[in-house]
């Protein structure tokens, strides 16, 4: 199992990408980059690739509306060189608000788009001539345009490519096609029961020459006797994702919470965080889930926490450190893996 640290993008990205690049000594496998709508990640990997040496840079996420195919697989093949072959694309379909209400682009056929991003990333990077017809026309039909491969030479003809994705059509979809996975809010013991179905329709329909599904999840790492009170640190988190992200009915973080079980808290969470009332939306926030989400606690409980995550499949733990000594916490679990 590895070890990696979402990049805090709320913060000065610079100072956020030198703390990240830090931990590389503490042996610090991979760093993952959000974007939303906030910095651009490309920028923010390309940073960090000159600031480290060893460890993975990858995007969580770049969303397939707003980048042509061709341009992620560009991104890809620009970051994987600046980088000596690190790169990660994390891609994903993102949500309707951002899609529609930043970038401007209908919300459509998202199991679709990411499902050709990732067939037409792959062929560019293998430097095919590209002769495309699907929701993405390469060369345009009636233009100018002709059929054209990459002009620079990738460094690696293959970037592993991950994708977010909750539902199971999705799911599904990633088990099958992706070279990873980055699920969100993920719970190790309820795993199973929400997304074991389609992984496993998805698994028996994979290329072998994929190898196995990568699996990236984990939460906020504490270590301590009084270690448990940092849980709480999630509830901000769960309660943007389960009652802001979207409208009732149209929010997949607040489904995927009633498959976990929560469908009365789901509902109340979202009801006060969409009336304005986020502190009380945070307290609606279940213990229990707070709990399963975090590895905090005394050493032996986080011990149990990191097997259970490794139980449930993840192959890279990705842990947000609470505490003044986040280099202390890599070296402290990455001498459990």
């Amino acid at each position: 199992m590895e070890l990696s640290i979402p990049l805090d993008y709320a913060s000065d990205p610079r100072a956020a990408a030198d703390r990240a690049a830090a931990l590389e000594s503490a042996g610090l496998d991979a760093v993952w980059v959000a974007e939303a709508y906030g910095f651009d990640a490309p920028t923010i990997m390309g940073y960090l690739a000159a600031r480290t040496e060893r460890m993975k840079i990858g995007s969580a996420i770049l969303n397939v509306y707003s980048r042509t195919p061709a341009l992620i697989a560009q991104t890809a093949a620009g970051l994987d060189a600046m980088s000596g072959g690190r790169a990660v694309i994390g891609l994903g379909a993102s949500g309707p608000q951002v899609v529609e209400g930043w970038h401007g682009k209908a919300y459509d056929k998202p199991l679709g788009r990411t499902r050709e991003t990732i067939e037409l990333t792959r062929r560019i990077l293998r430097r095919e001539v590209i002769d495309h017809h699907g929701i993405t026309d390469m060369p345009r039909p009636g233009g100018l345009g002709k059929p054209l491969k990459i002009l620079t030479k990738p460094v690696r003809p293959a970037v592993p490519l991950y994708v977010a994705s909750l539902g199971p059509a999705n799911v599904r979809m990633t088990a099958e096609i992706a070279d990873g996975w980055l699920p969100t809010l993920f719970v190790p013991e309820k795993a199973k029961d929400v997304w074991g179905t389609p992984l496993a329709e998805g698994a028996a329909r994979r290329d072998p020459a994929l190898g196995p599904l990568r699996i990236v999840a984990g939460g906020l790492l504490a270590i301590g006797e009084d270690a448990a009170a940092a849980r709480d640190l999630a509830r901000p988190n769960i309660a943007l994702y389960v009652g802001g992200m979207g409208a009732p009915g149209k929010n997949f973080y607040n489904d995927l919470a009633v498959a976990y079980g929560y469908e009365k808290e789901a509902r109340l969470i979202q009801e006060l965080y969409l009336s304005g009332r986020k502190k009380e939306a945070e307290a609606a926030v279940p213990d229990e889930l707070c709990e399963l989400m975090s590895l905090c606690g005394p050493e032996g409980y986080v011990r149990e926490r990191v097997a259970a995550f490794r139980e449930a499949g993840v192959t890279m733990l990705n842990v947000v450190p609470v505490g003044p000594d986040p280099a202390r916490l890599v070296e402290t679990v990455k001498s459990w893996l």
